[in-house]
């Protein structure tokens, strides 16, 4: 028999639980970094030479508004694996742009930033901006993505926090600012960010590589790329005239198939669906 969910609770175990329930007034959101590029279109565009110190110490503070980031799936349906009962299994997970609300300061520095970070990355043309011709160009991602966007989420007493890392996050949309006469209130700015992918309590530090991690594809490309199948980080081969595959010592990466993923073996027996090589 199943355990019964419904227990008699005592009013010491509620405090417990209800005094720990965590508030939302307590975060911070910081941008550690910026690309070089940007930085310098920045300098030349707001005409200040103190972005990097003005986004890592004072911008976070003036974040009045903020979201923690949160992901979905995307799924597929299969019906025919059982009569009458759909499926749905993951295939993508999708995360959502993020609203940041700023307070304008007085020079409007704030405002500045983001309008100038948007500015950079459509600012690949060649011709001024005041010319009839004008056009716009797209930088490339790398050139304006940054790694070094975090929000931090923590308590009071400071005892317990959580980490967000956004990467090649960047700003997508800015709201439009309504003013008006009469009664004078905050100005603020909206900005809307968006990120291939956040890492929650991130470990180290973000690393760039060209080599690829995963060690269960087969590179044809060419001999000297094949990367052996262990748990360990994969590296190429040193002597590019050798078959990194067991099982033959004649293997032409343009040709043939790899021992064990060809439609037939030596005996004739079909093996597409396994195999080993080192």
């Amino acid at each position: 028999m199943a355990n019964r969910l419904v227990k008699k609770v005592t009013m010491s175990n509620m405090r417990d639980l209800v005094g720990n329930i965590a508030q939302s007034n307590h975060y911070m959101v910081s941008f550690s970094a910026l690309n070089t590029a940007i930085t310098r279109h920045l300098s030349g565009y707001i005409g200040i030479d103190n972005v990097v110190e003005f986004l890592s110490r004072k911008s976070g503070l003036l974040c009045s508004d903020a979201v923690l980031p949160t992901s979905s799936f995307a799924t597929g349906e299969v019906k025919d694996n059982f009569m009458g009962i759909p499926q749905e299994f993951a295939h993508t997970r999708i995360y959502t742009d993020l609203d940041f609300t700023f307070y304008v300061d007085r020079d409007y520095t704030n405002l500045m930033i983001f309008e100038g970070w948007m500015d950079y990355i459509s600012s690949g043309g060649e011709i001024g901006e005041l010319n009839d011709n004008y056009y716009r160009r797209f930088q490339y991602p790398d050139n304006y993505k940054v790694q070094s966007m975090f929000i931090t989420k923590f308590e009071k007493d400071y005892n317990a926090q959580i980490d967000y890392q956004f990467i090649n996050a960047f700003p997508k949309t800015i709201t439009s600012i309504p003013v008006s006469y009469g009664e004078a209130d905050l100005l603020k700015v909206t900005v809307s960010f968006n990120y291939d992918r956040y890492i929650m309590n991130p470990k180290g530090y973000y690393r760039q590589s060209n080599t690829s991690f995963f060690s269960d594809i087969i590179r044809r490309s060419a001999p000297s790329t094949y990367m052996k199948k262990t748990n360990k980080k994969s590296e190429p081969k040193s002597d590019p005239g050798q078959s990194t595959f067991s099982g033959t010592t004649d293997y032409n990466p343009d040709s043939d198939y790899a021992p064990g993923y060809g439609p037939n073996d030596d005996d004739g027996k079909d093996t597409s669906q396994g195999g080993s090589y080192i």
